[in-house]
């Protein structure tokens, strides 16, 4: 028995479908870029340092999880390095951070694809916790002292807190406009 293909009417591969494909395509890693250059411009909001590195866990753990090729490690070397780069912190922890949390959520996105949100939203809050326990220990280790804990507690609460708005935008981008089967 062989598996026969049905036939089907496909839009033939023009230049502007392709870019269409490949801006749908890129449209995760060049939104969490834009969110970060914006979130570096003096906007004059409250916490608006702490911001930065909230919004690239919560975009790189949603779109490594639910999808998980256009959220590569390259790209999110990238975007840990623009991070840091923005940021006033050292080079490199938000490189670590961004890859471990992209890690984890590329590991068990098959398993969190298909649970509801408050399942995704729990596993991100202990995936936030070890990333603000991660960042904390390599701020501290990179300056030689043990630094104080607030800062990566309200780093954590800021990044929990955050995410179920993100992610209900980043959810309807995802069904929409960032759908590479709509180009």
């Amino acid at each position: 028995m062989s598996l026969l293909r049905t036939p089907g009417i496909r839009p033939r591969p023009t230049v502007w479908r392709q870019l269409d494909a490949a801006a749908r395509a890129s449209f995760p890693s060049a939104c969490t870029a834009l969110l970060l250059l914006l979130l570096a411009a003096p906007l004059g909001l409250p916490g608006q340092a702490q911001l930065q590195p909230a919004v690239a866990l919560a975009c790189v753990f949603f779109w490594s999880v639910f999808r998980p090729s256009s959220m590569p490690a390259p790209v999110v070397f990238g975007l840990g390095l623009l991070s840091d780069l923005l940021g006033l912190g050292p080079l490199g922890v938000g490189v670590l951070t961004l890859l471990f949390t992209h890690g984890l959520a590329w590991r068990g996105r098959r398993a969190l694809a298909g649970q509801g949100f408050l399942m995704v939203w729990l596993v991100f809050v202990a995936i936030a916790a070890g990333a603000a326990a991660l960042s904390w220990a390599l701020n501290s280790l990179l300056t030689l002292q043990i630094l104080s804990g607030t800062a990566a507690l309200f780093q954590f609460g800021l990044t929990a807190g955050l995410y179920p708005v993100l992610s209900v935008l980043f959810t309807h981008a995802h069904r929409g406009l960032a759908d590479p089967d709509q180009a």
